[in-house]
């Protein structure tokens, strides 16, 4: 039986119900690992500047160890070169707690809310998905909101 793993080694995490939500609607079946860390801001305009040539803070950023996964079921036979023990490594995500914060605020929910949505759309990027055009940006975010249902039933959207 699979499932997907989100590491931290800042600090202790438990986001096990948000991996089983995104591993469930997905349809993966291998054992899965994403690796998640928490920037301050100047780390992440550094980051940002590094790997998208932006030097301003951002929210979320993820770094993709896969390629053409989109809407694919990911499976250490097929990616052999990406596995670690029984796990196929999808990438990392990076959060500013900062710009989370400050976004939870203007959103009108906590911070633990506003964190688990951005480590929601990093692990999304690592599937493959993304928002550059107006119909991937939809097909993101209904998953988002799919997602979301699932771990905040009680928000209105």
């Amino acid at each position: 039986m699979g499932k997907l793993v989100i590491e931290c080694l800042s600090r202790d995490v438990n986001y096990k119900k948000l991996a089983k939500e995104v591993y469930k609607l997905l349809g993966q079946k291998d054992k899965l690992r994403a690796e998640l860390t928490f920037l301050k801001e100047d780390e992440m305009v550094r980051l940002n500047s590094m790997a998208r040539h932006v030097d301003k803070v951002t929210d979320v950023l993820s770094f993709p160890s896969l390629d053409n996964i989109r809407g694919k079921v990911v499976t250490a036979e097929e990616f052999p070169y990406e596995t670690e023990g029984p796990y196929v490594y999808l990438g990392s995500v990076a959060i500013c707690e900062k710009r989370a914060a400050q976004q939870a605020k203007e959103y009108g929910h906590s911070t633990e809310r506003e964190i688990e949505y951005l480590l929601l759309h990093g692990l999304l990027h690592l599937f493959g998905y993304d928002h550059m055009t107006a119909e991937d940006k939809t097909q993101m975010r209904a998953l988002e909101k799919a997602v979301i249902g699932k771990l905040y039933p009680k928000e209105k959207e």
